[in-house]
């Protein structure tokens, strides 16, 4: 998939190579994101709600350890019935601590994904635009199309920040 993206492009270079000056640009989304003022508010946002969910899990670990040291404690005294009561019930709030702590991460994953999203197409819509206005040939995405390594100078980033928080 990467060789054919590699030869799409230098194909690309070549028809275009041809027929006009080449002007190719590339920009960093994470960076992006992270740099634009909407990006730190929705950072910000996240770790608060990654925090909260953080501290109510181990509020839970914690009782769930208090539960398990009492069960190892008492295990000699208790008849094997209630020791296996006992057992049972730690081991179903053991798994609800799982199912909580896996909901947990769904839901700060989906957020970030809420979040995001709207900051991600603006950005893609801004580098539509410089690609336009500056007659651009190509402008790619460092981290998903394989950029390892270019000039500084064709990095759009701090452009496509400056705009986005000019908007």
């Amino acid at each position: 998939m990467k060789n054919l993206f590699i030869f799409l492009v230098l194909a690309l270079f070549t028809i275009v190579g041809e027929t006009a000056e080449t002007k190719i640009g590339y920009y960093d989304m994470q960076k992006a994101i992270q740099a634009t003022d909407a990006g730190k508010k929705a950072k910000k946002e996240l770790e608060d709600e990654f925090n909260k969910k953080k501290a109510e899990l181990q509020s839970k670990e914690k009782n769930l350890k208090k539960m398990k040291d009492d069960l190892e404690k008492k295990s000699m005294v208790m008849s094997d019935e209630v020791k296996q009561k006992k057992a049972m019930e730690f081991q179903e709030e053991y798994a609800k601590f799982q199912e909580t702590m896996m909901r947990s991460q769904q839901e700060i994953k989906a957020k970030e994904v809420k979040l995001t999203e709207p900051i991600v197409e603006k950005i893609r819509d801004i580098i539509a635009g410089i690609g336009e206005k500056e007659n651009y040939t190509i402008i790619l995405e460092k981290a998903e199309n394989g950029v390892s390594w270019a000039p500084k100078a064709l990095d759009l980033t701090e452009k496509v920040v400056a705009k986005f928080n000019n908007k």
